[in-house]
């Protein structure tokens, strides 16, 4: 079992920065691919950026290439996503996952809100 909960969510302006953090329970943390996926009210959750179990490779979403960086630490057991150039559209509900099998995510996070105001 793996929980996960995340942090850092707020109020920014267009153009502003945040960065979320994602805490995991469990000695097992580094055996997990981990992701950042968002959804906003009345679209379906969709994804942000994963990366591995190494932090060695990452993926990002179109949508946010270039402007977000996603980054784990094994020893202290976190995910974070640095958000910068943030846009109105970002505005979300923010989930973390974790996933043995890649493409398969196996533990998520209750969310975290990012509203972006114009």
């Amino acid at each position: 079992q793996v929980q996960l909960v995340e942090s850092g969510g707020g109020l920014v302006q267009a153009g502003g920065s945040l960065r979320l953090s994602c805490a995991a329970s469990g000695r097992t943390f580094s055996t997990y691919n981990m992701g950042w996926f968002r959804q906003a009210p009345g679209k379906e959750r969709e994804f942000v950026a994963t990366v591995d179990r190494s932090g060695g490779s990452t993926r990002y979403a179109g949508s946010v290439q270039g402007r977000f960086t996603i980054s784990r630490d094994n020893f202290k057991n976190t995910v974070s996503l640095q958000m910068n150039s943030l846009k109105p559209d970002d505005t979300a509900v923010y989930y973390c996952a974790a996933g043995y099998y890649r493409g398969n995510w196996d533990y998520w996070g209750q969310g975290t809100q990012v509203t972006v105001s114009s």
